[in-house]
């Protein structure tokens, strides 16, 4: 190896591995470059778990799907098995009991671990594109800390997973081709507690008689996402419920975690500017630290069944009070199948369902200001016993203040109208643009939220199958993240996560919806009185 060659290797190592100094601050610094896993063992006894190890088995099951780019009976072991959802459409996902990193020094070591290899990784990629392999994107994102990200973040979950969620859709095709990877690998792998674990934390939240509150409780869950894990169970009336249980540690250690990583993402290179990572992270913390109150979703759901009351196509599960802390959610079971498992329906029932879900957007931000802002497929359920779909998740639920959706029902009706004026001066207001910008930005997001309109805009049933709006706005996306001023307005991110999911849902349904008779019925006349909750 030429001296070249081995100046740049330790050139990018020392850039890579000054992340994890980031992370630990100036008085660590010094010890970037020493393995963390003994450390790590003795944390991982200090947390409690049984002979400094996890348990492990797997099993096949249905878990949240990953959200896509817009536009375009009881043991008392964890077992083996297989879900009816894994010969469905997709392929299973994996679920592998994993202790979660509950305590802050256990999960600064995991992620200064990470941080360190990763720049190691980066520094041996240089080495082999140096020496003449075949490769190219960014050092940080070979093909090893990919695997290694995977890794991670389907053991720590929480922020890290909800980070890397969040940034994917907040807007249109930003992220490089790399993150998507990671993110679309993590969705397949799926961690959830081990018995003793869960136990730990329904003892802590319900008391240590919690299973007296249940005739029968499956200990295996069916579902594990980022935050939390799923568990089928009957009360002792018969009635069949779902008891969400969050993962130790993820409530508390939401600012800290938030802190490693951070460094690390600023430190890759590969995160556009535009990005505006800082607010990014300010926005996800607020959400996230919403989504880790049990409470709150439960009262959400409340709210949502009584607003949902008596309509002619959605239902809503019954919140169970006695089974519900802030880590712990018991609701009624709802039956079905989740839309992304769903394959074979009829043109008819595809139509149907995208102008459901069409629908309820428009409800939630014109009628209740009031929303579900989570478009992942898993959150409807379709029985086909009754041909409605059931809602089941509630904790990314947003209110929207008046004023804020007095400003977006004008923007969004001028686009319809073509009025790019009208578009301009409420972009203004919402806070898009600081009244500095080039015309070439006004342009671009003008242009962009035009295509947004689209399927509005058009007269007759519009056929999502066709739609061409992943492909026009794609070619936008640069130019607002170079020459934007401002981040975007705080309450956006969540509105366009819905809206851009709700039209990718529909595309994958291959959709056909009249979407102008839909802005008629249930927009067209805003604002309307508040329903009564």
């Amino acid at each position: 190896m030429s001296l070249s060659m081995l100046k740049a290797v330790r050139r990018t190592a020392a850039t890579q591995l000054e992340s994890v100094g980031a992370l630990a601050g100036p008085s660590t610094r010094h010890r970037c470059n020493r393995t963390f896993s003994q450390s790590a063992s003795r944390q991982a006894a200090q947390d409690g778990e049984p002979g400094g190890s996890s348990q492990s088995s797997a099993q096949f099951g249905a878990v949240p799907d990953a959200i896509a780019k817009a536009r375009g009976s009881s043991s008392s072991r964890a077992r083996p098995a297989r879900s009816p959802a894994a010969t469905d459409a997709q392929a299973p996902v994996l679920l592998r009991a994993s202790r979660v990193p509950s305590s802050k020094i256990g999960r600064f070591l995991h992620y200064g671990s990470l941080a360190a290899s990763m720049g190691w990784g980066a520094a041996t990629e240089s080495v082999r594109r140096s020496a003449g392999g075949e490769s190219t994107g960014s050092v940080f994102m070979s093909d090893a800390n990919v695997r290694r990200l995977v890794s991670s973040l389907t053991r720590m979950r929480g922020a890290a997973l909800k980070l890397g969620q969040f940034m994917s859709i907040q807007d249109n095709h930003m992220l490089p081709p790399e993150i998507e990877r990671v993110l679309s690998q993590v969705q397949s792998h799926a961690n959830y507690m081990p018995d003793w674990q869960m136990e730990r934390v329904m003892s802590s939240e319900l008391g240590p008689d919690w299973s007296s509150l249940f005739a029968t409780f499956d200990r295996t869950p069916i579902a594990s996402a980022s935050i939390g894990q799923v568990h089928r169970a009957t009360l002792p009336s018969g009635q069949a419920v779902a008891v969400k249980v969050q993962f130790p540690g993820i409530r508390d250690s939401i600012t800290s975690d938030l802190s490693y990583l951070t460094p690390l993402l600023a430190s890759s290179a590969i995160l556009p500017r535009g990005l505006y990572l800082q607010n990014t992270i300010a926005v996800m913390k607020r959400e996230l630290a919403d989504e880790c109150d049990y409470l709150k979703e439960a009262e959400a759901g409340r709210k949502f069944a009584k607003m949902l009351e008596g309509d002619e196509y959605f239902d809503t599960p019954q919140i169970i009070d006695a089974g519900c802390t802030e880590r712990v959610l018991t609701m009624t079971w709802m039956e079905g199948k989740s839309l992304s498992r769903m394959k074979g329906m009829t043109q008819e029932r595809r139509d149907k369902i995208g102008t459901g879900v069409l629908r309820l957007c428009l409800q939630e931000l014109f009628h209740f200001r009031f929303m579900q802002t989570d478009p992942n497929w898993g959150n409807f359920l379709y029985n086909p016993a009754t041909d409605r779909l059931g809602l089941i998740d509630f904790g990314a639920s947003r209110q929207y203040s008046k004023e804020f959706m007095d400003s977006w029902f004008a923007l969004l009706s001028a686009a319809i109208r073509g009025d790019r004026e009208i578009m301009k001066a409420e972009s203004k207001n919402i806070g898009y643009f600081t009244g500095e910008e080039e015309e070439l930005m006004i342009d671009a997001h003008l242009s962009s939220m035009s295509l947004l309109s689209v399927p509005f805009a058009h007269q007759g049933v519009y056929d999502f199958s066709n739609q061409t709006i992943t492909d026009d706005v794609r070619k936008y996306i640069p130019i607002m993240l170079k020459h934007r001023l401002t981040p975007p307005p705080q309450e956006t991110y969540s509105l366009n996560r819905k809206l851009s999911g709700a039209f990718l849902m529909c595309a994958k349904l291959g959709a056909r919806v009249d979407c102008g008779k839909l802005w008629e019925d249930w927009a067209a006349g805003y604002p309307y009185p508040e329903p009564k909750v």
